[in-house]
């Protein structure tokens, strides 16, 4: 079976991301068990660029193939922040909770019309040549009025989605992949790599 090196020790996004590519003929493993522990520069401007910098870096290391995600919360009403920040918002280890209680804040009063957000997924993927692709995928939403719900994780318990009428916190993993953008992006990317192996 063909491995290829995810660039996340996130165990949470390892979880989602194994669903999505368990019939891909892939096996999918970590940044951990791969034994890699990189220190990456994320200096691009975009999540694309910031995707691609990690699946590079990763494919240079190792020889094999790898997959990166650079992706983030916009939150329209404070001009697009955390954006492409979203994981050193506030500095580098502040935890959610924090984040989470500082954008609620800064909303607050804020009618629900202007508290339109959307999260955003790039995924990059790069060969031992050097050969690189992208997508890119969002989901549309709104930050809520409170933090709900156990079952995501970051920003997921602030992000309200009314299609379901609760936050991707509260939804169950099953939903969360049908819809969510870094299960877009992923399922995107899949289609790509099925035709590389055409």
């Amino acid at each position: 079976m063909k491995r290829i090196i995810f660039a996340t020790g996130n165990e949470g996004k390892m979880r989602e991301i194994r669903m999505i590519m368990k019939d891909t003929g892939y096996e999918v493993v970590s940044l951990k068990e791969a034994g890699l522990n990189p220190d990456i520069v994320e200096d691009g401007t975009t999540f694309e660029e910031n995707a691609l910098i990690k699946a590079k870096t990763i494919a240079q290391m190792t020889g094999q193939m790898a997959l990166a995600d650079d992706s983030g919360l916009e939150v329209d009403y404070l001009d697009k922040a955390p954006g492409i920040y979203s994981a050193r918002f506030l500095g580098e280890d502040t935890s959610y909770e924090v984040k989470n209680a500082y954008i609620l804040d800064q909303l607050k009063g804020v009618p629900e019309e202007k508290r339109s957000a959307r999260f955003v997924c790039a995924i990059a993927f790069c060969d031992a040549d050097g050969n690189t692709m992208t997508t890119r995928a969002t989901i549309e939403g709104r930050i809520g009025d409170q933090a709900a719900g156990e079952n995501g994780f970051g920003y997921d318990p602030i992000f309200y989605v009314p299609e379901f009428g609760v936050s991707t916190a509260e939804l169950t993993m099953e939903q969360k992949n049908q819809i969510s953008h870094r299960a877009k992006a992923l399922n995107l990317m899949k289609e790509k790599l099925k035709g590389l192996e055409a």
